[in-house]
C-alpha cells in the first residue's frame, strides 16, 4: 500500500461510505519505458486514483504489441494507443473506447549545421523514419510537401526505417539529411543540438486538420466501463489532475525524473517542455475534426492503415468532460 493511501482512504471515508477496498481496479498495460508512465506514476504516487474512485495497477510490458494482447485477452483493462488504431479496432468489431491523453506528435529534425530550410531541401538525401512506411507523421509530412512544394518526398528521398532508438543514434551521427521520430526522442535530439525543420502540428494545420485533436489516448473495453458507470470520468479526472500538477509544479517533475531516462539537464528540460506542450484542452474530442483526420489517413495509408474505419465509428470517444 502506497504511503499516501491511508490519507486518501481517510478522505474517501469522510466524503462518503465507500471503502478503499471496494474501489474498482484498473489494470494498465504499459510499455515498460513508455512516457505514459510519467503521468500514471503521478496519479498513483499522489493517490489521485483513490481520490477519484478507483485503484490503478500499472503492469509493465516489453513492447506495445504485448500491451494490446493483454487488453484483448482480458489480462489488462487499459493500454495506450493512437485513436486511429483504436478506430480501426472498433470498426472491426472490438468494443474499444478512447479517452484522450496527449496531442504530442513528432516532426522532422535536421543536423545542427544543415542548410535545409524546408522539406523541399531534403530532396536527394536520406530521411530516417521511426515507425515504418505507414507512420502517421511521415504520411502527413508527405501530404504537406506535396501541397506546399509539389514534391513527393517518398520519390525524392531515400527512406531508412528503424526503431526509434536506432533513428535517434543514427541521426545524431549525421547519417540523415533529416529524421522523423517519436516526440520524446525528438526532444532529446533537439536538446543535443538538432534543429526542428517542421512539426507535424504545423504541417497538419496547413492541411486543414484540427491539431488540437488528441492523437494519443487510453483505450478500454466498453464492456468493462459499462460495469463501472462512473469509471471513465473518474479516470479522466485523475489524468487531468496529474496533468495540472505536471504543468505547474517543478516538484512533480523532480519526482518522476528517475523514470525519464534524461541524460542531461538539457534533455530533461526539453522533455518537460514538450510534454507540457502536448497537454490537450479539456473537453470531449471533436468527432467532426477527427473524421477529417481519419479521411486523410485513409487517403494516404489506405486500408492497410485504417482497415474498415473510413469514418469515426460511433461510440469511439468516451463521454468524458
Amino acid at each position: 500500500m502506497r504511503a499516501l493511501r491511508p490519507l486518501c482512504a481517510a478522505l474517501v471515508l469522510l466524503a462518503g461510505p465507500v471503502w478503499a477496498e471496494d474501489l474498482p481496479t484498473i489494470r494498465a498495460a504499459v510499455l515498460k519505458i513508455g512516457t505514459v508512465n510519467w503521468e500514471l506514476a503521478t496519479i498513483t504516487e499522489n493517490g489521485l486514483d483513490e481520490k477519484h474512485g478507483f485503484e490503478l495497477d500499472v503492469q509493465p510490458y516489453a513492447d506495445n504489441g504485448a500491451t494490446r494482447i493483454a487488453v484483448e485477452g482480458g489480462e489488462a483493462d487499459m493500454a495506450v494507443a493512437d485513436w486511429i488504431w483504436v478506430a480501426r479496432q472498433r470498426a472491426a468489431g472490438k468494443d474499444y473506447v478512447f479517452i484522450p491523453y496527449s496531442r504530442a506528435v513528432g516532426g522532422v529534425v535536421v543536423p545542427e549545421d544543415s542548410a535545409a530550410g524546408t522539406l523541399r531541401d531534403l530532396a536527394g538525401g536520406k530521411i530516417g523514419i521511426a515507425g515504418g512506411p505507414l507512420d502517421k507523421s511521415w504520411l502527413i509530412l508527405r501530404a504537406y510537401a506535396q501541397q506546399q512544394y509539389g514534391i513527393d518526398l517518398k520519390a525524392e528521398t531515400e527512406q531508412v526505417y528503424g526503431a526509434p532508438p536506432l533513428i535517434f543514434k543514427s541521426a545524431l551521427s549525421d547519417e540523415y539529411a533529416g529524421a522523423i521520430n517519436f516526440w520524446h526522442f525528438l526532444a532529446k535530439m533537439k536538446a543535443s543540438g538538432m534543429k526542428e525543420l517542421i512539426s507535424v502540428e504545423e504541417a497538419g494545420q496547413a492541411l486543414g486538420l484540427d491539431t488540437d485533436t488528441p492523437l494519443l489516448g487510453y483505450y478500454f473495453k466498453e464492456s468493462f466501463l459499462s460495469e463501472h458507470p462512473d469509471l471513465a470520468q473518474g479516470f479522466f479526472e485523475a489524468s487531468r489532475e496529474a496533468k495540472e500538477m505536471l504543468a505547474g509544479s517543478d516538484a512533480a517533475w523532480d519526482a518522476i525524473r528517475p523514470r525519464m531516462n534524461a541524460k542531461t539537464d538539457a534533455q530533461f528540460d526539453q522533455l518537460k517542455a514538450d510534454w507540457i506542450a502536448g497537454i490537450p484542452a479539456r473537453g470531449p474530442v471533436d468527432a467532426a475534426a477527427a473524421d477529417r483526420m481519419l479521411a486523410l489517413m485513409a487517403k494516404l495509408g489506405g486500408a492497410e492503415l485504417v482497415g474498415e474505419a473510413t469514418s469515426v465509428p460511433e461510440g469511439l470517444f468516451a463521454d468524458v468532460k
